[in-house]
């Protein structure tokens, strides 16, 4: 079963990931070591595979720059 896009953003947020605002319908997510990711949908709807992988190699990118 696929997660939803509010699970993804707790993930950022729980990593350190800051949201920017913007005038669109995407979020865009911003780590204070400049590592940013831009992530759409609805809280409710299901994320799609790329999304979830991308927001597993950026919290992994900040992550292992902190070691």
């Amino acid at each position: 079963m696929p997660r939803k896009i509010r699970q993804l953003v707790s993930d950022l947020e729980h990593a350190g990931f800051i949201q920017i605002p913007t005038k669109s319908s995407h979020r865009k997510y911003r780590h204070p070591d400049g590592t940013t990711v831009i992530l759409s949908g609805q809280s409710g709807a299901d994320a799609h595979h790329y999304q979830e992988k991308e927001i597993r190699r950026a919290i992994a990118a900040t992550t292992e720059e902190n070691k």
